[in-house]
């Protein structure tokens, strides 16, 4: 028998993503409008938003710069296709964005989200082995616990169980890394855990000597891994990584959707950790979330075997109707731009130090049994209640927002990515709520 919603019949039709639709559906929580740092409810209420947006809205919510560009840009260009034609400020975008990546970056292809970045770096990869003459590089490999968006390959490659447990084999010839943390070893570390990279490491050199080099196309990895729960590798991890790749002729690509463009006080974590991939995936930050959007930066070793490697015709078949959309763009290039005026990267270092130790103050809260944090960006692990994963840290969500907050929750894990406009007495009222609400769960 299929399941009618009785009450609240107008939100039947809407079968909402990475949601309970039918716990959602009897007991909404609607957001009406939004300013800076807050959400306003259809019921009257402010929340404060602690994930800015979904890692989205770095630059606070109906920047009036932002909108301003795109009111402007929809009564310009509205739309243009990518393919065959262009628009100015498409190349100037992408000239601004890999000024940011290291030197060796110095091309962007773009896409419509992270999800789609990453199976355009898939591809990419894939395809430059066949174009550069090393036709048995197949198989990519992405790590447990990763999280590279919903389409087929990221899904692939990412090792989130529930994202792939319905969906059958998808991709064949991925395999994955061991996550790389340690809650016995590494819980409440502030930052980059000390622990030896290679006791994770060691599984990459396993699985290149069983298939053997020559078939590896990449292997993609989150330099902070965001969906899980915000777990921070070890020290040294990515440089290893970085070392093992190259040694073996492997392309690395970094899942930097959440990373870059200043959650770690940066541009990218390419510069946080100084290792150099071989692509980035990039979206939310990249315009503030405002229209869709996203990116590959890619290397110039990559751009030119296409380029060289075609004698005549299209280098790469691939693309998008809205790749470079012109009020994505637009978009892009009002956020970028506040970037840079407003010094947000320095603005998130000044206050990293307070960020953690408000994080960390929550210790000796009920039912904590590990925090974690980077730049601004922090991680709670929640007891597990009666053996029902994810039931308590449901509560939890449910509670903080009930107080005043919005915060994300995924099993046993709570995130906390504040916009990164807050002062430090803006961040404030997020450890207030959270350490009222472990209080009053069960």
């Amino acid at each position: 028998m299929s399941y009618k919603i009785n009450k609240n019949k107008h939100l039947n039709a809407y079968w909402m993503p990475f949601t309970p639709n039918r716990a959602f559906k009897e007991k909404p929580r609607l957001y009406k409008s939004a300013k800076g740092l807050y959400y306003q409810t259809t019921d009257g209420r402010q929340v404060l938003d602690a994930i800015s947006g979904l890692w989205c809205s770095n630059l606070g919510h109906c920047h009036p710069k932002i909108t301003e560009a795109i009111q402007k840009q929809a009564a310009k260009l509205d739309y243009s296709t990518a393919f065959n034609f262009g628009h100015e400020d498409a190349f100037q975008l992408a000239n601004i964005l890999v000024d940011q990546f290291p030197k060796s970056l110095g091309h962007v292809f773009f896409t419509n989200s992270g999800s789609e970045a990453v199976d355009t770096a898939l591809k990419i990869a894939l395809a430059y082995h066949q174009v550069n003459g090393e036709k048995s590089r197949t198989r990519l490999i992405g790590r447990v616990k990763g999280y590279h968006g919903v389409g087929f390959g990221g899904v692939s490659v990412g090792g989130m169980s529930n994202n792939r447990k319905y969906f059958g084999n998808l991709l064949s010839d991925v395999d994955h890394l061991p996550f790389p943390y340690n809650e016995n070893e590494n819980a409440f570390t502030r930052g980059e855990p000390e622990e030896n990279p290679m006791h994770y490491l060691n599984e990459l050199e396993q699985i290149i000597k069983t298939h053997g080099a020559k078939t590896i196309a990449g292997v993609i990895v989150e330099p902070v891994i965001g969906s899980a729960g915000m777990f921070v590798p070890p020290k040294g991890y990515l440089k290893k990584l970085r070392q093992i790749t190259k040694k073996h002729g492997i392309l690395l690509i970094f899942d930097e959707v959440i990373t870059a463009f200043g959650r770690l006080g940066t541009a990218n974590a390419a510069t946080y950790f100084d290792v150099i991939p071989d692509m980035c995936t990039i979206a939310k930050g990249l315009n503030n979330g405002a229209v869709p959007m996203g990116a590959v930066v890619v290397s110039k070793q990559i751009y030119d075997c296409f380029i060289d490697g075609t004698k005549e015709g299209v280098e790469l078949f691939h693309g998008y109707t809205y790749s470079a959309h012109p009020l994505a763009v637009a978009s892009g290039l009002a956020s970028q731009k506040i970037y840079k005026e407003e010094s947000i990267y320095d603005r998130v270092k000044n206050n990293v130090k307070y960020f953690e130790d408000g994080m960390h103050n929550l210790m000796d809260s009920p039912h904590i049994t590990d925090i974690r944090n980077i730049g601004l960006a922090g991680g709670l692990t929640i007891a597990c209640r009666d053996n029902k994963v994810g039931a308590r840290a449901y509560d939890l969500f449910l509670k903080a927002y009930e107080l005043g907050i919005g915060i994300r929750a995924n099993g046993d894990t709570i995130v906390i990515a504040p916009i990164l406009t807050s002062s430090k007495k803006e961040l404030d009222p997020i450890f207030d709520i959270l350490e009222q609400a472990l209080k009053k769960i069960k």
